[in-house]
Parts: structure tokens; sequence; C-alpha cells
């Protein structure tokens, strides 16, 4: 009788465990058990500009927390554009309701979340420099992203070169990563309009016998146009010296034999969903394929000073037939509920996809 009872007493409490996990956050699983995934959130200043929409930036870095273990979660990668404003206290109010210190501060405690528990790899952006609009390369980014905090960093960056003002910085860094069906992945994140001398930095690295047969991944910021996907040629921007999108190619991606896919925000415009994406392949100089991604979610939600992306980011699923990466568009914003799960997935052509990788 006793042994009875207390079947039906663990019988009971599982399903209540039960019920209580279908009403928490919708985690999300992998394809394949013995894949790994990286997350890809877009230019998150949309969220940081209004103070009614940071918790949005910090409910997608928790979930990205809350899914490390069933995503199997190597790292948090971000495109750029943390703040609207790298450093101004005059309030444009129809276009931001935060000084330059408060984005800051948002933007660093979203991150927190992601701290001492995933690497962030961040492709600094131009709303990072100058004042208002990328008017030279001063930038807040080393204060606040700094190396110290975050202790996962510690043993993947294995190079980095001073930012535009000599300071060190994640602005222009390499971070290595390993894999039992991927061998070795190198992802390399650059400042906005990168200068000559990162590009250098870059091609030297890759070129290093070490690296000759890694897997690289580039992010910068600003890189392609939505919806067309033609590389940037040129922008109004004053920061000098500058390189964009076209010349990042040329100098770069389409010389090196190892670059495979990059990765980019910056662009896009109210619109469908896809005026906030754009996707191409091209040969390089070696015959090899290069995907080049951009993802930007800032006027998703409801235009330029909507609510800053509708909590959109996607699942880059790392297969391991060590070749194919699976791209889904997922929203934890719409997942965390069950009356509006039916909308946290996105399933065009261009919002769930796959990359094959030579």
């Amino acid at each position: 009788m006793k042994t009875k009872l207390i079947f039906l007493i663990i019988l009971i409490a599982g399903k209540i465990l039960s019920v209580n996990a279908q009403q928490r956050a919708d985690q999300q699983h992998l394809s394949d058990p013995n894949s790994f995934s990286m997350i890809l959130m877009g230019d998150p200043q949309g969220y940081t500009k209004y103070d009614i929409n940071q918790p949005l930036f910090e409910l997608c870095t928790a979930w990205a927390v809350d899914n490390i273990e069933n995503l199997h979660i190597k790292a948090v990668l971000l495109t750029g554009d943390l703040v609207e404003q790298n450093e101004n206290i005059v309030l444009n109010r129809k276009m931001l309701n935060q000084t330059s210190r408060e984005m800051w501060e948002s933007a660093s405690r979203s991150l927190a979340r992601l701290d001492n528990k995933v690497p962030y790899i961040i492709s600094a952006g131009n709303h990072e420099y100058g004042y208002q609009h990328a008017e030279n390369g001063m930038t807040h980014f080393p204060e606040y992203i700094t190396f110290e905090r975050n202790n996962t960093w510690r043993n993947i960056v294995v190079s980095s070169i001073p930012n535009r003002n000599g300071v060190a910085s994640l602005e222009n860094a390499a971070f290595e990563f390993n894999d039992q069906y991927w061998g070795h992945l190198l992802v390399i994140t650059t400042e906005f309009a990168p200068r000559d001398e990162v590009l250098a930095w870059a091609k030297k690295l890759i070129d290093k016998p070490q690296y000759k047969d890694y897997k690289v991944i580039f992010m910068t910021h600003s890189f392609l146009r939505e919806r067309t996907a033609e590389r940037i040629m040129n922008e109004s921007y004053t920061i000098n010296p500058h390189n964009w999108g076209q010349a990042i190619w040329d100098k770069l991606i389409a010389p090196a034999t190892n670059i495979r896919l990059l990765i980019c925000g910056h662009t896009g415009k109210p619109g469908d969903f896809e005026d906030s994406v754009a996707y191409r392949v091209d040969k390089n100089n070696s015959g090899k394929s290069v995907h080049q991604m951009m993802f930007n979610v800032q006027i998703l939600g409801g235009g330029w000073e909507g609510n800053g992306g509708d909590g959109w980011l996607r699942i880059l699923e790392f297969m391991p037939d060590g070749k194919t990466i699976k791209v889904k568009t997922y929203s934890p914003l719409f997942g965390i509920s069950p009356s509006t799960k039916h909308l946290a997935h996105r399933t065009g052509s261009y919002d769930q996809f796959e990359m094959v990788i030579e």
C-alpha cells in the first residue's frame, strides 16, 4: 500500500512539473542532437533608445542563456549598433528618449545576462562612433564592452588590434572555436567601415599556417543592402579612414582562401520583413563559395520608432556533417506566451534556409 502511495505521489508530481514546463518560455531544440548553434541578433539600437523597449533586448539575451544547453550554443553574434547615438545628451524626442549614457548602460545590462555563460561577439556599428552620425572614430565601446567582464572570452580570443583611438578593444578581435564535426572555426569581427590596417591584420591572421585550414566567419557592420543584396559602394559618414562593403570584398574577402561566411547588419527600411534581410553567395578568387548574410531587426515591430525588433533573432544550427548551417528565424517575444507561440517562427524562403559551406 505504501509503495502504491509513493508511486502515486511521484506520478502526480511528474504531471505537475510537466504542466509547469509547458507554461514556461518556449525553449527551442536542434534538429540533430549532435549539432551546435550560434545565435544571431540584429542591430538592437531600437531597443535601447526607448526605455519602454529596453526589456525586449534583455528578454532576447535571457532567452539565449536559457537555451545554452539544449541548443548547444557556442556564441551569440551581434551585428552592431548597440546604441542610437554614441555621445549625446540632447534628446530628439521624435526618435529617442534616452541619453547616450542611458543607452550604453541599457545595452550593457542586457549583455550582462550572457557574461560568464557564453561568448558574445559584436561587430561595432556606425552608431557606436562619433556623436550622432559616425563623424569620427570616438567611441565608448571599450568602456562598456571590457574584456574582463566575460570570462568565456579568456581562452578563445586569439588576436586583437587597437581601435581607431589606439585603445585595446574587442572592436577588432578574433575568436577560436572547436567542434568534433566542424573542426576549427575562427570568428573575426571588425569595427565599422574598417581601416586598411584592420583588413591587413585580418588577412595576416588568416594566412598564418595554424589558421589556413580553419573555416572563418567574418563579421562587419556594413556590407550588404537590404533586399537587393548589393554590396555597399559608398556611404555618407565622415569617419576616416574607411572601407565600405565592396572594398572589404576586394581587399580581404575575395583574396582569402578560408573565409566561408560573412555576417553583417546596418541596412533596412520600414516595410516587409524582407526589407530587413539580405543574402547572396559569390565565388572568391580561389573559386570557393562565400555566403554573405545581412540581418537587421531595428525597424521590425513598428518601424523606426516601433518596439525595436519584435524580439526576432536567428538560430544558426551547425549540422554534424561539418558543412551545412540551417538558418531559422525566431522570436522569444512571441514564443514566451502560449497565446502567441504560433507567431514565433518565420518560415519564408528568406527566413528559413540552409547554407552549405565548402
